[in-house]
């Protein structure tokens, strides 16, 4: 199981001054957990056919250091938590994020995710998928653009696997800052939902945070995507981890999230647990082009 460290912050990668209040927020309620630290992390793409490609790095982030200001006066933090920002100069997105959590050994990252037409390769798009295969800590990856207003009841589909842990302190943090309940729910036979919604139970238990309700659904049926749809109707944010059983595997690491986010406006995070890179899920991204 994967511990992130407490007295570490949480990284944001931001991309779109548009949607940072929202990441922002997640990550707020994740630091409410550990250090109570939120770092925000842009990085200029200096390619070789980059208008930035003539001047040093210093002097890049020199310049979007300037703009620091009007970054933070749009965000707005939970009570007690600080937030930071660094400006990081490299060759992609990807990169410069994967350095930033190499220096800063974060509690968690979180970026977003923006569902619309990519190329048939790539899931969440290149960024992303670069991170939810190398980054080595936990990973949340929220579908930005649509954001709850107000949050009382979470989410919280399981199917075993690794990642379940993972999602479980995203979920508790999200509903212990709201005052919200979560629900545990799978999809399948009823000897795999008891286990699953089981094991979901105690990985909420054993997040160290505050209590929060829990409450637990099973349904029988062959599509999972419909049933985690027809439920989410009822709540405010879906929080989904991968899982490593049988055809679920691909079905929650890749293609459920992408329709359930299709078919639904809910608030959709998903979570990757820090374990998995260089361990027996490594090729995570393959996996997730399959």
């Amino acid at each position: 199981m994967h511990h992130p460290r407490s007295d570490s912050p949480v990284l944001v990668g931001i991309e779109s001054l548009d949607n940072v209040q929202q990441l922002v927020r997640t990550a707020g309620d994740l630091a409410d957990l550990g250090a109570g630290a939120v770092r925000l992390v842009t990085v200029a793409v200096k390619e070789s056919d980059s208008p930035f490609r003539v001047f040093s790095d210093e002097t890049i982030v020199r310049e979007f250091a300037d703009s620091s200001h009007e970054l933070l006066d749009r965000v707005t933090t939970p009570e007690g938590v600080d937030i930071e920002r660094d400006v990081l100069v490299a060759r992609s997105a990807a990169k410069g994020l994967l350095a930033a959590v190499k220096e800063t050994d974060p509690a968690a990252l979180v970026v977003g995710w923006r569902a619309h037409e990519r190329r048939t390769d790539a899931v969440f798009g290149t960024t992303v998928d670069a991170l939810v295969e190398r980054a080595p800590c936990d990973l949340y990856v929220e579908r930005v653009g649509h954001e709850a207003n107000g949050v009382d009841s979470v989410l919280f589909p399981v199917a075993g696997g690794p990642h379940v842990d993972t999602a479980a302190r995203a979920a508790v943090a999200i509903a212990a800052r709201n005052d919200a309940r979560v629900l545990v729910f799978s999809v399948g036979t009823a000897s795999d939902t008891a286990t699953f919604v089981a094991e979901g139970r105690k990985a909420l238990a054993d997040v160290d945070g505050p209590e929060v309700p829990v409450e637990t659904k099973v349904r029988e049926s062959d599509d999972v995507t419909d049933a985690v749809v027809d439920e989410a109707a009822a709540h405010d944010v879906v929080v989904m981890g991968a899982t490593r059983k049988g055809s679920l595997r691909r079905k929650l690491v890749g293609s459920v999230p992408r329709r359930v986010v299709e078919r639904t406006d809910r608030t959709v995070i998903l979570a990757r647990n820090g374990d998995v890179v260089g361990g027996p899920l490594h090729g995570l991204g393959r996996l997730l082009r399959r």
